[in-house]
């Protein structure tokens, strides 16, 4: 069994995109408009298949987010090079760096991103 993929609600759909586009190279398919309800949303492909599907709707709501369910997205980087390297790129751009980059208690070089609409990015090797 695997994940068939993962989904996020944005305000800015056409933003997060760009965001995955540029940062992590994800491949978007098309637009995907329901006219009755004013939802949309883009599937997109990483490398090795994992897929993410962003969305919004009107009215979504303006709210904090909770503190259970999903925490972060991960993406596997291939060397500490390349964490240093989009870490140093997206603070740069002005994205928040929330930690890292750094070796955990449990051994990951990391470093955590307040991406697209604050949601949490791993950058990892």
């Amino acid at each position: 069994m695997k994940i068939e993929h993962a989904a996020m609600y944005v305000h800015d759909l056409e933003k997060a995109k760009v965001f995955f586009q540029s940062y992590f190279q994800a491949a978007p398919g098309p637009l995907y408009q329901n006219p009755t309800t004013g939802f949309q949303s883009y599937f997109l492909t990483f490398d090795g298949g994992a897929r993410l599907e962003i969305m919004t709707k009107p009215n979504l709501a303006e709210t904090e987010p909770i503190e259970t369910g999903y925490a972060h997205l991960a993406f596997a980087l291939g060397c500490r090079e390349a964490v240093d390297a989009l870490t140093t790129r997206l603070r740069a751009d002005g994205y928040r760096v929330l930690s890292g980059p750094r070796i955990t208690g449990d051994g990951y070089y990391e470093s955590c991103i307040a991406g697209v609409e604050g949601c949490v990015i791993e950058l990892t090797v």
